[in-house]
């Protein structure tokens, strides 16, 4: 996806969040998301959005300052910080150096793209605390793989202990053709990442619907519940899905 579809896609998905911030129990509690209640999920995404436009505004790392209270009309306040974000994104130009914590190029155009994947993954958290369906566009859910895999998984050290890769496993997607082949860890401790051809050779073929892979990445379903199919070296399979691979 170019950084004019991600910015496309954002706004659609921000003002969606927003509808369930407005329409939503506050007091709901959020699956997968510990103790947090629907309000506290809207204030963490404002606050991400504040601070992903701060360093798309300026290219430089910005403080993390995810404790700031909302007025009285959470939905206005969630919107607001949205459209500031959407519209800073606008003015930006995709290809100026940015920091990011991953191993992403340092273009503000990795922006466009996380702040993607950050309110899909919470807007279908949004709507699983309100009891209403969502399902992720699979190419969404894709680019939101890719994202995990070939930018994070590299660096997931500062977050985790890096899942454990034995053989070579290749992730495919069924539906839009993707492919991913993960090979065992180098003398830096990490597994290897690249995209690949899905008919590549692999100690274990991983293979299942791009929101299936997307969501057990985010830890928002277990392999069970994603629908992914595995053939091969199933235990080594499993043993690299369990992750963690993201912050």
């Amino acid at each position: 996806m170019t950084p004019d579809e991600h910015l496309e896609r954002l706004r659609e998905l921000t003002t969606g969040f927003a509808q369930v911030a407005r329409t939503g129990d506050h007091a709901a509690p959020v699956p997968c998301c510990g103790d947090w209640l629907l309000r506290d999920l809207v204030v963490h995404l404002g606050n991400v959005h504040r601070w992903a436009t701060e360093i798309v505004r300026t290219g430089e790392p910005a403080p993390q300052d995810f404790a700031v209270e909302p007025g009285a009309d959470l939905a206005a306040w969630y919107a607001e910080c949205a459209d500031g974000l959407v519209e800073t994104m606008r003015a930006a130009s995709p290809e100026d150096g940015a920091w990011n914590f991953t191993a992403a190029p340092k273009t503000k155009a990795f922006w466009f793209r996380r702040q993607v994947h950050e309110t899909a993954v919470h807007l279908l958290d949004a709507h699983r605390a309100a009891g209403t369906e969502y399902t992720l566009d699979p190419f969404v859910a894709a680019d939101g793989a890719d994202e995990v895999l070939i930018g994070m998984l590299p660096k997931v050290k500062r977050w985790h202990t890096p899942p454990v890769v034995t053989v070579p496993l290749l992730l495919k997607t069924s539906d839009t053709g993707h492919a991913w082949l993960i090979t065992p860890p180098g003398e830096n401790g990490i597994p290897g990442s690249r995209q690949a051809d899905p008919a590549e050779a692999a100690g274990a073929v991983v293979e299942g619907s791009a929101e299936g892979l997307d969501l057990l990445l985010w830890q928002r379903v277990g392999l069970d519940e994603s629908g992914l199919k595995i053939t091969g070296d199933v235990a080594a399979a499993e043993t690299f899905l369990a992750g963690p691979f993201t912050p």
